[in-house]
């Protein structure tokens, strides 16, 4: 759950911090006075779009920084934390690890050229990361999403949160099964070309193959021959500086000219006075190492002169071998590592390119296979829709009655959805039906407002008020079934009123026994009902700052039912402000114990 948002430059908000307990929580204020703003802040701190005209005239960038407390009780909280460390942030783990909650701190800043940055867990993250944790954490409820139900493709996602289904099976069936058709349907049409394709395929690969390469095999050929076409000049190099090193003869008696003599005199020379002086004695080591490497390198050269050798046939054969990777690599590479890789990718590519008997009807089995696989799953999943669409309706009907639209009947259908020559058939308990990765079937919820009336699909005949009632009937029905621990609700009041406005809070109550529910709302009968009343005013500035967003109590929070009542503050809507909390005090719940330590701490 939420234990505090700060909001700062954003829109009429300068600088706020909004205090949240479990429970319902309330907020209201005058038209403009930044309400909606709080929403905004919400969105933003959980993924939402950027917007640079959210931010404050004046101000550079807004930012909204949020305290969730992870209760370990609830569902996804051990996945909510583990994404927090794939993102490189941390969750501060609460003492004692028991039952508790742990906590994370989240933060967005949007600039006013339009780029934002996240922090997740102390880290600097992706907004997506951020939009992912809000899956498991909120749901935001406001007008949109209203509009949002009225999609055929959104209703069937509310029968399945419902029913519990649970595609991912399905998925990858339909997915295996989409993929082998569409392979199948591929080889099959264009059998021919593919048939000449794989014959190029295989000539290259087959006279690669027969060159027999070896991997840096074209690098050690070209030395080889370089060497065996310079072998006088590198012989006639390589003697030359071996006589240089040793090549004098003390025994003629002659001084001796190479290297290596000359050394040996100095060491010789050097040696008679070894032990007189330090100095000296390291320059005689010295003299002795060099010495030394002269006499190595003496021997070095002399075997080097005697394995040099023209040889002018095996010169022959390396040219040939030569040519014959050269050949290659002007048809399938720029070297020769690149036409190993192009045959390597050719083996793979003449699996694809198998149009052989033996291949498609192993291919068909695989389709078929797979088909049988996907038709099972989705009949299972039509028949848990089909009865959860009876136990839904009911219920959200039941709720309806509660919410002053007592002759309303919900209905939701599940149907078949009929196949065409261009759609994906999948046969279903013997019927060809059109599929996609979310089954066989077309959900629709219907209403049928009054006795007197048909049903209709909610995009055709829903007002703005039914919409709203039945968005909130949905979720208090769907409570249950969803892990989320706060729930958010922008006017989902729109277009109520009267006995139907304190059912909207008595609703919003009940969800709020088992959510942190969080609501905006311009209507009294539904303020009554928060376990925690926030009141945004504007000041004279224009800007909201911390003191203009207040938690109320008590007188205070009467005050502010008998201004939302009437716009002014008299006796008679004090007594009715008065009135509207003790009743909704008398129906609403205890809300959930609070641990005080989570309370005590602030960001």
């Amino acid at each position: 759950m939420l234990e505090e948002i700060r909001i700062s430059s954003l829109g009429v908000i300068q600088d706020a911090v909004l205090p949240l307990t479990p429970g319902l929580t309330v907020v209201t204020g005058e038209t403009g006075a930044g309400k909606t703003m709080v929403v905004t802040g919400l969105s933003l701190l959980f993924g939402g779009r950027a917007d640079p005209a959210r931010v404050r005239t004046g101000a550079t960038e807004a930012s909204v920084d949020g305290r969730v407390l992870l209760e370990r009780s609830r569902p996804r909280m051990a996945e909510v934390a583990a994404r927090v460390a794939d993102a490189g942030g941390a969750v501060e783990i609460e003492e004692p690890p028991g039952d508790g909650a742990d906590v994370l701190l989240l933060r967005r800043i949007v600039n006013g050229n339009g780029r934002s940055r996240a922090y997740v867990g102390g880290a600097p993250a992706p907004a997506s990361v951020l939009a992912e944790l809000g899956e498991s954490l909120l749901v935001m409820h406001g007008q949109s999403d209203q509009l949002r139900l009225t999609r055929p493709a959104e209703q069937r996602a509310v029968l399945d949160r419902f029913a519990g289904v649970e595609l991912e099976e399905y998925a990858v069936a339909f997915t295996e099964w989409r993929d082998a058709d569409r392979v199948l349907q591929e080889r099959t049409s264009r059998a021919r070309e593919m048939q000449r394709e794989a014959e190029l395929l295989a000539h290259g690969v087959a006279e690669i193959d027969a060159a027999e390469l070896i991997p840096g095999e074209d690098v050690e050929l070209n030395e080889a021959a370089k060497r065996l076409s310079h072998a006088d000049a590198l012989r006639l190099a390589a003697l030359g500086a071996h006589t240089a090193l040793r090549g004098g003869d003390e025994s003629t008696g002659d001084a001796p000219t190479d290297v290596a003599s000359l050394l040996d005199s100095v060491v010789r020379q050097l040696g008679a006075v070894v032990g007189a002086d330090r100095e000296l004695d390291e320059l005689a080591s010295r003299a002795r190492d060099l010495s030394a490497v002269a006499d190595d390198l003496a021997h070095e050269l002399s075997a080097y002169v005697d394995r040099i050798d023209a040889d002018p046939e095996q010169l022959a054969q390396i040219e040939t071998r030569r040519a014959v990777i050269a050949a290659l690599i002007r048809r399938y590479g720029d070297d020769l590592d690149a036409v190993l890789s192009w045959a390597e990718d050719a083996r793979k590519q003449l699996t694809d390119l198998d149009v052989s008997d033996e291949a498609m009807a192993a291919l068909a089995e695989k389709r078929d296979r797979s088909a049988q696989r996907a038709a099972k799953l989705a009949g299972t999943i039509s028949t848990t829709r089909r009865v959860a669409a009876e136990r839904l309706a009911a219920a959200v009907t039941d709720e309806l009655h509660g919410l002053a639209m007592a002759s309303a009947q919900l209905e939701i259908t599940v149907q078949s959805r009929p196949a065409a020559s261009s759609d994906l058939v999948l046969v279903v308990d013997g019927v060809g039906c059109a599929a996609s990765i979310d089954g066989v079937d077309d959900v629709q919820i219907l209403l049928r407002p009054h006795p007197d009336a048909p049903s209709v699909p909610l995009q055709r005949g829903a007002s703005g008020g039914e919409l709203s009632r039945v968005m909130l009937a949905l979720e208090v029905c769907l409570a249950g079934a969803d892990p989320v621990a706060t729930m958010v609700f922008d006017e989902v009041d729109s277009g109520v009123g009267g006995r139907a406005a304190v059912e909207v809070g008595r609703r919003l109550a009940r969800l709020a026994r088992t959510h942190q529910v969080i609501v905006v709302t311009h209507l009294p009968q539904v303020a009554a009902f928060g376990q925690n009343h926030v009141v945004v005013d504007k000041a004279a500035t224009e800007s909201v700052t911390a003191s203009d967003l207040r938690v109320v109590r008590g007188e205070d929070r009467v005050v502010e039912l008998a201004r939302m009542l009437g716009g002014r503050d008299t006796d008679a809507a004090r007594i009715h402000a008065t009135e509207m909390i003790a009743e909704a005090d008398a129906e609403s719940s205890p809300p959930p114990r609070r641990r005080k330590a989570a309370g005590q701490r602030r960001t």
